[in-house]
């Protein structure tokens, strides 16, 4: 038994994977303004959901002052989407994109669609992620967001010939709680976290590059308490805060990563979240860049970063991905 299956908490068995569906799910769970095409994760309920009933979800203010023209931040979602955002020059590879919020709420726009929108002017297919958070009713929590993750890389890499992808070219990119996320597909890709419910299932989960920003890392000392708390409920297990703890989960077969944050981070510290996830894979040797600006603050997404040096990132992050041959749309 290798360390992924033995630290895998002897969840879900995998199952015989049958021929993949001809068509994806797509239905209710989306917002005007939507993009026309967006994704159901789940056929059905989706795992821990059983006697569960959320009220439709609420889209409310992210906070002052607003640089976006919308600004949306979205809790109570009962049925996790995909919004598609195609590019008009696709290149294919594409991104799937988690927003932050502490594992109590997503900032929809400021670090989803407006970073969508972003990255298709370079030629990559977008699909913001609307993961359902963990302290809403599911049952088993702590694997919630990470369902949904694994569930979402599965349905865009088993749908790569419809989307025009290389399935090479399929990484993951989160924001704060959403980089702990995009951290935890990187690390614990192949945790079986869910019961298969259809073939989709039996698709490798693994991102081909990871892109956490500012991201919340350890559940231990130094943590950020609410995504902590958020996230494993209070008084977790150690076992639980260890397992979540992922500058503790990489191997050398965890993605080529790239990570952005500032210095000056005073609500996710980058020591020991960012810098010490970014020491565990020099460690095990994963292609990995950093860049630590020297001011920026928490939760500069885009909007935050205009006169700054933080400005910078998405060109940084699409000479990387270009360098591995990721994106070959980059300028």
């Amino acid at each position: 038994m290798d360390r992924r299956t033995a630290i895998g908490l002897g969840l879900a068995a995998a199952v015989a994977r049958p021929a993949l569906a001809d068509t994806l799910v797509v239905g209710d769970g989306v917002l005007p303004g939507d993009p026309k095409e967006n994704i159901l994760l789940w056929p059905g309920l989706p795992p821990g959901g059983e006697g569960l009933s959320l009220p439709p979800i609420r889209v409310h203010n992210h906070e002052p002052p607003f640089l976006t023209p919308t600004d949306r931040a979205i809790d109570r979602i009962g049925l996790p989407v995909m919004n598609v955002f195609r590019p008009d020059k696709p290149d294919g590879s594409a991104m799937i994109i988690a927003p932050g919020g502490g594992y109590s709420r997503e900032m929809l726009d400021f670090e989803g669609m407006d970073v969508a929108r972003r990255f298709n002017g370079a030629g990559i297919t977008c699909f913001v992620l609307r993961y359902r958070l963990p302290g809403e009713g599911w049952a088993n929590r702590q694997h919630v967001p990470l369902q949904d993750a694994q569930r979402a890389m599965r349905l865009v890499r088993g749908n790569a010939a419809r989307y025009g992808l290389d399935e090479a070219h399929i990484g993951f990119m989160g924001f704060s709680a959403g980089g702990h996320l995009a951290a935890s597909i990187a690390t614990c890709f192949d945790d079986n976290v869910y019961k298969a419910v259809d073939a989709f299932d039996q698709v490798d989960a693994r991102p081909s590059f990871s892109v956490p920003m500012y991201p919340v890392i350890t559940l231990g000392e130094g943590a950020h308490v609410g995504s902590r708390n958020n996230l494993l409920g209070p008084n977790p297990s150690k076992e639980l805060v260890d397992f979540y703890s992922l500058q503790t989960r990489v191997l050398a077969d965890t993605p080529p990563t790239f990570i952005a944050v500032a210095a000056d981070d005073t609500v996710v510290l980058p020591l020991p979240n960012a810098l010490a996830y970014y020491t565990a894979l020099q460690v095990s040797r994963v292609p990995s860049e950093i860049h630590l600006f020297e001011a920026g603050g928490h939760g500069f997404g885009l909007a935050r970063t205009v006169g700054r040096p933080t400005a910078a990132w998405p060109d940084m992050l699409l000479r990387w991905g270009a360098s591995h041959g990721f994106f070959r749309n980059a300028t």
